[in-house]
């Protein structure tokens, strides 16, 4: 198993760009990762990455190696599945992206359970608001709001999320409550936006009288963060939208009070990403389906009971 263990290895630094970051992904030491992947250039005979004190890249063999080590990844769990009954007992690691507050409101809740369930798979769960790459950052299965941008990948919808811009009561007795999208523009409201890599300005699409519509929206806070937008808006610092089973609760206690409510948000989907190869190993259909019915019940209850008060 010593030349596959090499063979993984070699993947996860090949998709993280970092031994140190492999290391931790796997577990392992720095110094076990750094003699695995000389284990196997020595067996290989070539070079698999160049390497300085601060950066790591592949070569070009490095870079043809890669994808037939996934295949051969990929062909060992396939023989895997076919003498054990491994739908039944799923085992190994499952890499699963999500947003910040998807991940911890959502996900992360229901892993114990799913865990408890299937005692043989790890859940390597990584938390962001911007987008990922589930090839190139080695993703099972990425959980996400909004609508993809890579048509090749499949999608399954788990429920449409109902949205609400909201504010703290310290910040609507000081700047008003803004009863529309127009008002936002008009008496120049302080938005706190979600920054994704490349966005160039923000625009919020809200629901008017004549359909939906784009407010281009400006303010001095922006995050990558979402979790960092509701602090600001609890901190009277601005208006933030966000899913309404993020802030419910603050609602609900009056921390944080719904604006703009003539124009509210247009729902936004939540959905899983995966390959069409991900979606027959078996822990990632498990892992799939088990949060689908969960997580599709936790949004659905929150847009039930979550009737916003006008």
């Amino acid at each position: 198993m010593s030349y596959l263990d090499n063979i993984r290895t070699f993947v996860r630094v090949y998709e993280l760009g970092s031994m140190s970051a492999a290391g931790r992904d796997l577990r392992i030491s720095p110094a076990v990762t750094s003699s695995r992947i000389s284990q196997l250039e020595e067996h290989l005979s070539v070079r698999l990455f160049q390497r300085t004190t601060r950066s790591l890249a592949p070569t070009e063999q490095g870079k043809a190696f890669y994808g037939g080590a996934c295949e051969i990844l990929e062909s060992v769990e396939s023989a895997e599945a076919q003498v054990v009954n491994i739908t039944e007992n799923p085992k190994g690691a499952l890499y699963v992206a999500a947003p910040f507050g998807v991940g911890r409101r959502l996900i992360a809740p229901q892993v114990p359970a799913f865990l408890k369930e299937y005692p043989e798979v790890k859940i390597r769960l990584r938390l962001t608001d911007r987008k990922v790459d589930l090839t190139t950052e080695g993703l099972d299965l990425a959980f996400f709001l909004g609508q993809p941008e890579d048509s090749n990948l499949r999608i399954r919808k788990i429920a449409d999320v109902v949205r609400v811009l909201c504010a703290s009561p310290d910040y609507v007795a000081a700047r008003g409550a803004p009863m529309s999208g127009d008002d936002l523009i008009s008496d120049g409201h302080e938005c706190l936006n979600l920054r994704f890599p490349g966005a160039t300005e923000f625009q919020w699409r809200l629901v008017t009288h004549e359909g939906p519509k784009k407010f281009r929206v400006t303010g001095r806070y922006e995050s990558d963060d979402g979790d960092v937008l509701t602090d600001w808006a609890l901190g009277g610092q601005g208006i933030a939208m966000k899913p309404l089973f993020e802030v419910a609760e603050h609602i609900k206690a009056g921390r944080l009070v719904p604006v703009a409510q003539q124009t509210p948000p247009e729902p936004i989907q939540m959905a899983c990403l995966f390959t069409h190869r991900k979606r027959q190993d078996p822990k990632t259909r498990l892992f799939m389906e088990f949060m689908i019915e969960r997580i599709g019940q936790v949004v659905r209850d929150s847009a039930a009971q979550g009737q916003l008060p006008r």
